[in-house]
C-alpha cells in the first residue's frame, strides 16, 4: 500500500479528535443559482468550456489500443489509449467529411479506428494512417488530418480533459498525490452506469458536500456505519477534500498505520466542477457529472475494485455492493433527494438555502463557482 499524504493524516488525527470544520454562521445559498437558465448557459460558457475535468477513470482503458465514445458533455468525445499507453481525448469526428468516428458508448479495441462512410483510418494516438484511394486526393498531408485533440492529462488513475487549450493540469498532479495512497490507478472497473436526474448539478455537488444528511435521508443503508458528526474536511484549490470516521472503527482513528485508518475512514473528494471521488475501505466510486440544463444533470457513476472477482463468490460480494451503493444509495437516495429539492426551487418557495455549520462545504464550493463565473466574465 502506497504511503498517505500529510493532508491525509490530518484528517484522519482531525477525525481523532472528534471531527472538525471550521465554524462559522448559518450561511445562505441563492436559489435561483439552481433554477436560472442564465445562470446554466454561463456556467457552461465560463466554467464547463474553460477548466480542466474529470473524464473517467484510468480503468475504463485498462488495456493498450482502446478507445470508448463519450458524449456527455455536449460535444462526441472519443477517450483513446494509444499503443505506447498514453491516453487521448479527441473530438470523435472524421477529419475527412465530419463523420461521427466511432457509434456507441461501450469500449472498443482495436489498433486502428476507421470511419464508416468512406474507411479513413486513425492510429489511437490520432494519426491518420490510411484512405481509400489516396490517389484521389493529389497533395493531401496525412499529418494534416488527424484527429482534433484536445488538451488531456492522467494522473494519479484519472483522465482529465478540457475544451480550452490554454488549460493547465497543474491541480491534478497535485490530486494525483492523494490517489496514489489509495492506488487508484491500480483498481479493476467493476461496474459503470450512467444516471439522468432531473436535477441541477449543483445540487448533486452539494449532497456530497456535508454529512449532515447522512443519519437522516441514508437511515436505512448506510448510516449504521458512520458516527453523526465525526467528520472533517479542507482544501485543495477549488477541490474539497473530507473524511467521515466509520462507527466499527472509530478506535482505529487514533492509529499511525495507513492501513488501519483506511478501514476506520471513507475520504471523499469533490473536484471542481462537477466530479466526486468516494474512497471506501474497500471499493472506490467515481461521479462525473455532465450538466445538460438547468434542471438536468447526467452522472456516471463507475465502481473500482482491487482486482477483478476471481469466485462466484467474490463476484456476489461485489454485485451486492453495486446494488447497495449505486442503486439504492445514489441513485433512490442521493439523486431522488437532489430532484425532489428541484421541484422545490422551481417552486419559488424559498428564495435561498440555509446552510448550518455541518454543511458550509456547500457554501464553499458555490463561492469556488462564483469566483470563476467572475474571473472569465466577458468585459
Amino acid at each position: 500500500m502506497n504511503a498517505p499524504t500529510e493532508g491525509q493524516l490530518a484528517l484522519a488525527t482531525q477525525l481523532a479528535d472528534g471531527g472538525r470544520r471550521d465554524c462559522g454562521a448559518i450561511a445562505y445559498v441563492d436559489a435561483r443559482a439552481y433554477t436560472s437558465a442564465e445562470r446554466h448557459a454561463a456556467e457552461q460558457a465560463r466554467i464547463f468550456s474553460r477548466v480542466p475535468l474529470v473524464i473517467a477513470p484510468s480503468a475504463l482503458l485498462p488495456e493498450n489500443s482502446m478507445a470508448v465514445p463519450h458524449d456527455g458533455f455536449g460535444k462526441p468525445l472519443l477517450i483513446t489509449r494509444d499503443k505506447q499507453g498514453a491516453a487521448h481525448v479527441f473530438l470523435n469526428v472524421c477529419r475527412h467529411r465530419g463523420t461521427r468516428l466511432v457509434e456507441g458508448c461501450y469500449a472498443v479495441k482495436s489498433p486502428r479506428l476507421v470511419c464508416p462512410y468512406h474507411a479513413w483510418s486513425y492510429a489511437l494516438d490520432g494519426r491518420l494512417v490510411g484512405l481509400p484511394r489516396a490517389d484521389t486526393f493529389p497533395g493531401l498531408d496525412k499529418t494534416e488530418h488527424g484527429l482534433k485533440r484536445l488538451p488531456t492529462h492522467e494522473a494519479g488513475g484519472l483522465i482529465w480533459f478540457a475544451f480550452d487549450e490554454s488549460a493547465k493540469f497543474a491541480e491534478a498532479e497535485t490530486l494525483a498525490r492523494d490517489f496514489e495512497a489509495f492506488d487508484l490507478a491500480g483498481q479493476h472497473l467493476f461496474r459503470r452506469r450512467s444516471h439522468d436526474v432531473r436535477a441541477n448539478w449543483k445540487l448533486v455537488m452539494d449532497a456530497f458536500l456535508e454529512g449532515y444528511h447522512i443519519q437522516r435521508l441514508h437511515a436505512g443503508t448506510i448510516a449504521p456505519f458512520f458516527k453523526d458528526g465525526i467528520s472533517t474536511a479542507d482544501s485543495i484549490g477549488p477541490h474539497q477534500r473530507s473524511a467521515v470516521g466509520r462507527e466499527a472503527a472509530l478506535a482505529a482513528l487514533s492509529s499511525s498505520d495507513w492501513a488501519t485508518l483506511r478501514s476506520a475512514i471513507t475520504y471523499t473528494y469533490q473536484m471542481f466542477p462537477g466530479a466526486v471521488l468516494v474512497v471506501s475501505p474497500d471499493y472506490i466510486n467515481l461521479m462525473v457529472l455532465m450538466p445538460q440544463a438547468p434542471d438536468r444533470v447526467l452522472v456516471e457513476d463507475f465502481m473500482l475494485i482491487p482486482a477483478a472477482p476471481a469466485t462466484e463468490k467474490a463476484l456476489a460480494h461485489w454485485e451486492k455492493s453495486w446494488d447497495l451503493l449505486d442503486g439504492g444509495v445514489f441513485a433512490a437516495e442521493d439523486f431522488r433527494a437532489c430532484e425532489l429539492g428541484q421541484q422545490g426551487l422551481a417552486s419559488g418557495a424559498i428564495e435561498r438555502l440555509t446552510l448550518g455549520t455541518l454543511e458550509l462545504g456547500i457554501r464553499q464550493f458555490h463561492d469556488a463557482v462564483e469566483a470563476r463565473l467572475r474571473a472569465t466574465q466577458e468585459p
